[in-house]
């Protein structure tokens, strides 16, 4: 089926925008209302009827209005997440980037909590069958072990693609929030007055009058965790599919909460035993096996959502230079699957590390959210600039958005943030993934502050002049270069040094390739400029930010369309071979930068040049990079001179003087 096809709303795209987008938020009904009642160390009515309302309006002012309604709206293209709405609106702030690095950084690094929290909180439901119960308390080995497994075999599922399975995703998840839904009415019908709880007179009541009150907010947030991931999938299923699938299931999740406190209440106990989860406990005992199950089929397709959406965040980041170039493969035909080997592994560590440490899901719990937190306000952020400037809201609109998202998510913000000291671990990983897209992005500004360009024109009788030169050997027949010239008249002073000065490089035709990164994200557009008579080409791709740049197969594609239009002859002007009509050959020259000795830094700009190179060393190659895994690349180291020292105090003395 169509990409677009699926977009279009029907029972299919709708299924398949159930499998894939409310994984994440979906599976939080196993944990959020059990977090909030360990929190709350009680679970009277006032906290029962308190902790479904904050949730029920979480769900509407988070996800509902801010999500579905609004940031649904900032459609890249038909593409979704942080970096398309970064895309979308960076003109209209020269510091745009840091909201979307720091936004794109924490969601990466508190991904990696939901695999081990959604998978650990699905096993540890076998802990109320009878019979076997007792072997899978939580955090003992066996559930460990279990959870380990999963995951350890879903990251190793990665590099085939979900392509076979991934169409199971969809009816699973269905069934999922079908049996919330069941589950949820089984128990309301036994205490109808639990509907009272979606007033906010009960969530208000809890947040001011409860001795814990405010600080609840940090486990009710549980319950929107998968809201920024739902707008990053908005590629995958289109908006409509989206805004009306969101219906059944936030009416599931709502009917389900409700549940769960309804069976709480009819405990009539001040405070429920240790480990108690009521997800489980409103499930009859003869569908507890078959619900376990199906959380778990639940729990894994959440992980691998994530997952992908990290390949893709990644992927993205790489395009618009916030990330170093790493390998990334495409595993099916799908479009926008893709899977980065390095990332994968760093997941899987980051989730066997959470397992190992925290071993329960009421421990992981402890550690999930702060960083989700920080990503909605940096996406709130980069909202305000997308709805005054590019949906044109009234000022005063705009305005009373931001106050309520701002205060909503600022209040979710710092009831999280008493969380830091139990995930400290998280921290290091976050300042990891923000320092690095940081450091890219800011050493290129540094080393393009200094790129130094000439017109093309002034050395265009040196390279007729060279070509002819029979005294110079020939280098190769078609010498391709890229080229980082927006305009089509000039190119860098290195390449001319490299033509010229670095042994210099005969040829019968030069050719200067320049990429333009698109807002868009599936551009593939080339556009071809003869600057010299079949002596010297200018190719010009255009490639969206979701392209990889497979440089060698493009243009290649290209001299073959040449060809076909008979606007390029490729036969070998070697004598032997020209007469067997054997094509010419054609060399790239990757000129690969380091940083020379000959250069005084201030302090900022000396540490993030030096963190660059430092952490290139872990990149791929520039070739490598751009696709040009080929035979005939030739990589020339070229020293970067960003600021050449300008004193050195030298004085020459007589050689007399020496021997003395």
């Amino acid at each position: 089926m169509d990409q677009e096809d699926i977009k279009k709303v029907s029972i299919t795209g709708l299924l398949l925008t159930i499998g894939i987008v409310y994984g994440d938020i979906g599976t939080s009904a196993l944990f959020t209302f059990q977090t909030i009642l360990k929190d709350a160390g009680d679970s009277t009515e006032e906290l029962v009827l308190g902790a479904i309302s904050c949730v029920f309006w979480t769900l509407t002012l988070q996800t509902t209005f801010k999500y579905i309604f609004l940031t649904l709206r900032a459609d890249n293209h038909g593409e979704g997440g942080i970096f398309s709405l970064y895309a979308l609106v960076k003109r209209y702030g020269k510091n745009l980037v840091y909201p979307a690095i720091i936004g794109a950084g924490t969601l990466l690094a508190d991904g990696i909590v939901t695999p081990p929290i959604t998978i650990t909180s699905a096993i540890e439901g076998l802990n109320g069958v009878p019979g076997i119960g007792h072997l899978f308390v939580p955090g003992n080995h066996l559930i460990m072990e279990i959870v380990l497994g999963i995951i350890v075999v879903l990251f190793i599922f990665q590099r085939f693609g979900t392509k076979v399975v991934g169409v199971s995703f969809g009816p699973v998840m269905f069934i999922w929030f079908t049996m919330l839904c069941v589950l949820g009415i089984n128990q309301i019908i036994h205490y109808p007055a639990i509907f009272k709880a979606l007033s906010p007179h009960y969530g208000l009541r809890l947040l001011i009058h409860h001795p814990h009150g405010f600080w609840l907010l940090g486990a009710v947030f549980l319950c929107a965790t998968g809201a920024e991931a739902l707008y990053s999938d908005l590629g995958h299923c289109g908006r409509k599919n989206i805004q009306a699938s969101w219906i059944f299931v936030k009416l599931s999740l709502v009917l389900n909460y409700l549940g769960q406190g309804a069976w709480v209440l009819m405990q009539h106990k001040p405070q429920l035993a240790e480990g108690v989860n009521p997800f489980f406990e409103i499930v009859p005992s003869w569908f507890l096996i078959p619900s376990i199950a199906i959380a778990t089929a639940a729990s894994i397709i959440a992980s691998q959502a994530l997952i992908s959406g990290s390949f893709t965040l990644i992927s993205e980041a790489i395009s618009l230079n916030f990330w170093p170039r790493v390998t990334v493969k495409y595993p099916t035909t799908i479009r926008g699957q893709i899977y980065i080997p390095s990332i994968n592994w760093i997941l899987c560590a980051g989730c066997i590390l959470v397992v190992m440490y925290f071993r329960t899901s009421e421990n992981m719990t402890a550690a999930y959210g702060f960083s989700i937190t920080v990503a909605m306000l940096m996406t709130t952020v980069l909202m305000y600039y997308f709805l005054r400037y590019r949906q044109h809201f009234p000022l005063w609109l705009v305005i009373c958005i931001m106050v309520i998202f701002l205060s909503v998510e600022s209040a979710f913000f710092v009831a999280n943030a008493v969380k830091i000291a139990k995930r400290i671990m998280f921290l290091f990983c976050e300042f990891g993934l923000i320092f690095t897209m940081y450091v890219w992005y800011n050493a290129r500004k540094i080393q393009n502050r200094f790129v130094q360009f000439r017109e093309l024109a002034e050395y265009m009788p040196f390279i007729d002049d060279l070509s002819k030169d029979e005294s110079v050997p020939k280098y190769a027949t078609h010498l391709i270069y890229l080229s980082k010239a927006n305009n089509s008249h000039e190119i860098e002073e290195k390449i001319i040094y490299s033509i010229f000065a670095h042994k210099p490089k005969r040829a019968d035709c030069y050719w200067f390739v320049h990429i333009e990164w698109t807002d868009e994200p599936y551009t593939m557009e080339y556009s071809v400029k003869e600057l010299k008579d079949d002596k010297v080409i200018r190719v010009e791709f255009r490639l969206g930010f979701r392209v990889q740049p497979r440089i060698n197969l493009f243009f290649r594609k290209v001299v073959e369309e040449l060809v076909a239009n008979k606007e390029l002859d490729i036969s070998s002007k070697y004598t032997s071979l020209h007469k067997r009509n054997l094509p010419a050959d054609f060399k790239f020259i990757v000129l690969q930068k380091f940083l020379s000795y000959d250069n005084e830094f201030s302090l900022r700009d000396g540490f993030i040049l030096n963190s660059y190179f430092a952490i290139k060393k872990l990149a791929l190659t520039d070739d490598r990079a751009f696709g040009l895994d080929t035979s005939e690349t030739q990589i020339e180291m070229i020293p970067i001179v960003v600021s050449p020292t300008s004193s050195i105090n030298l004085t020459r003395v007589s050689a007399d003087k020496v021997q003395e």
